[in-house]
């Protein structure tokens, strides 16, 4: 384990291009003491790997407690064993198999229609802002049956959610603001999910209030925190999802010529996006007893930050990893929405994101109807893409011209 000088995490340099300092980590320093993060940071493959797989019961979520419980109440993802696993059997169902076939494939259809049908007869459009950030806050309250009129109120919550959970600087008005969100969302949510109890329809909020597994439901707590949290990690996360995905295939115009022609290839695309440009770049875990990794020993009690934007670079795993190719064959793409994947960007193991189908059905739908909307897509002349973000990162803007189509 080192503590030798390397670009700083919390630096504007690596802000503004992590990938050199990831590549000296992986490097030189695969087990870093980060002093003002209070934290060892992993950044091989392998060692993220290990953390998230945790097969010897090492890495816990104990973290969450400091870490997402000030803005979200108690979540699932600070659950473990049994407990984790009535929670997760009771959320699950909505995000796979038929319910997502049936009653949400739909939903996330006719969303991303409306916000197309915004642009398409212009010939010009910011896929970030008119598009990317709205989608998936849409979907998902359109799934819960919330009143999607108040957008903008969502946006702010999961904005200030995820600048609280990237506050690795520790900035006091960031972190007030993120446990302003709870009090807010607590009072706007609770009486919703009363009132859902006792006129249930056939929204995910109500499906939610009446879910039972082993006699166990769960609480209006449970179900706002879950809400909250699915609010934060689905919005943002697609959002850059399917941002990066835009920005990728067009700094790669035969990528882009491929998947347009063949749509089986969206999977591709968004499998190596999601190793190439992950909107997570971190996650952390705490350990319950001394363990080793790459370059040392790591005690018991301490916060382990795992660099999945690193690892997803590692060049021990992946050849060329710092090309974009969505025709490499040392990415598995059948498995890649699955907690069997090879990419780390959905965590792996029992905490692998169980919103992972519904984010892959959006970047689906995504990709289809705005490649349908926009014949010859391109960047706006003289726009070069630009990622943002530390914790999460992804474009701040993506304009592009293209022929308009009517509806």
């Amino acid at each position: 384990m080192s503590t030798q000088p390397v670009p700083d995490i919390l630096s504007p340099e690596f802000a503004a291009d992590p990938y050199p300092v990831y590549r000296a980590l992986r490097s030189d320093v695969p087990l870093l003491w980060h002093e003002a993060m209070q934290s060892y940071v992993v950044s091989r493959y392998e060692d993220v790997e290990e953390v998230f797989k945790d097969k010897q019961s090492v890495f816990t979520t104990d973290n969450y407690d400091w870490q997402l419980e000030p803005v979200h109440g108690k979540t699932i993802l600070q659950l473990s064993g049994r407990e984790h696993a009535v929670r997760r059997a009771l959320v699950a169902p909505a995000f796979r198999g038929s319910d997502l076939q049936n009653t949400f494939l739909p939903v996330i259809a006719r969303n991303s229609r409306e916000l197309i049908d915004a642009f398409r007869g212009r010939g010009s459009a910011d896929l970030v802002g008119e598009y990317a950030t709205r989608f998936p806050v849409h979907v998902i309250a359109d799934m819960l049956g919330l009143d999607k009129a108040d957008h903008a109120r969502f946006h702010g919550w999961y904005t200030s959610v995820i600048a609280f959970l990237g506050n690795l600087a520790g900035d006091p008005e960031v972190a007030a603001a993120g446990e302003r969100t709870r009090v807010e969302f607590a009072a706007y949510m609770l009486p919703i999910i009363e009132k859902r109890r006792e006129n249930p329809g056939d929204d995910l909020l109500s499906r939610l209030c009446a879910a039972e597994v082993d006699g166990v439901r769960m609480s209006d707590e449970d179900i706002k925190a879950f809400c909250s949290l699915l609010l934060a990690a689905g919005g943002e996360t697609t959002d850059k999802a399917i941002a990066g995905m835009f920005a990728n295939l067009l700094a790669n115009p035969d990528q882009l010529a491929a998947v347009r022609e063949d749509r089986s290839l969206i999977d591709r695309a968004f499998a190596e996006t999601l190793r190439f440009t992950p909107p997570v770049h971190m996650i952390m875990r705490q350990t319950a007893a001394e363990v080793e990794l790459s370059g040392g020993v790591v005690p018991a009690g301490a916060t382990v930050t795992c660099l999945i934007g690193a690892a997803n670079r590692d060049g021990s795993r992946y050849a060329d990893p710092d090309r974009f190719d969505i025709f490499r064959d040392d990415l598995t793409t059948t498995t890649a929405f699955s907690a069997a994947a090879d990419h780390l960007a959905f965590a792996l193991g029992r905490h692998f994101c169980v919103g992972a189908l519904l984010a892959k059905a959006e970047v689906e739908t995504a990709v289809n109807q705005l490649l349908d909307a926009m014949p010859d897509l391109r960047l706006a002349d003289g726009f070069v893409p630009r990622e943002e973000g530390v914790f999460t990162r992804g474009p701040k803007a993506l304009p592009v011209t293209f022929t308009p189509v009517s509806g």
